[in-house]
């Protein structure tokens, strides 16, 4: 790895981390359930590990500015679970400005109730503030999860991550 691109990945974590501490999101509607079926509306929280792991630029990127990063979470409390996502992400806190998107398959045990879904991760830094959004993709859940909606808060004190996940799920068959 160059020392431009070590640099490039320094910055871009510090991003994320920065992001992430803020421990906001704009939360989007979620989705009703399946059509007929009435969606419970529930809390989570807990704590996560996370392990980030720089990739090398793709060729075709490699003068872009674009950082790409694998992530591997743990996650415990109401959600225990492991997820592995990918992340892009460009800019940093030497401009005071970046931005960076994010898909992860999460896979575990949520109330109960076993399977998988996905979250879309998108955050922006710029003078004015900080946004970040983690929202469930819709269609994505699987097992006992087909059919969660929500959007989930990641928050980092003291160097400990921790989450808030406010989901809604179809009634159990």
């Amino acid at each position: 790895m160059t020392h431009q691109t070590e640099h490039r990945v320094c910055i871009i974590g510090v991003l994320c981390l920065c992001l992430a501490a803020i421990g906001t999101v704009a939360r989007a509607q979620s989705p009703g359930a399946e059509q007929g079926e009435a969606a419970v509306s529930q809390h989570a929280s807990g704590s996560f590990d996370v392990k980030v792991i720089p990739q090398p630029p793709d060729a075709a990127l490699a003068d872009s500015g674009i950082s790409r990063l694998l992530f591997d979470k743990q996650f415990h409390g109401d959600l225990e679970a492991s997820s592995k996502g990918q992340m892009l992400a460009c800019g940093g806190p030497p401009s005071g400005s970046g931005g960076y998107v994010a898909i992860e398959r999460v896979t575990g045990t949520l109330a109960g109730r076993s399977g998988s879904f996905a979250l879309q991760h998108t955050g922006t830094m710029d003078p004015g503030g900080i946004h970040l959004s983690v929202t469930v993709v819709p269609g994505s859940g699987t097992g006992q999860l087909s059919g969660i909606a929500g959007a989930m808060t990641i928050i980092i004190e003291s160097g400990k991550h921790s989450y808030t996940f406010d989901y809604s799920l179809p009634p159990s068959a």
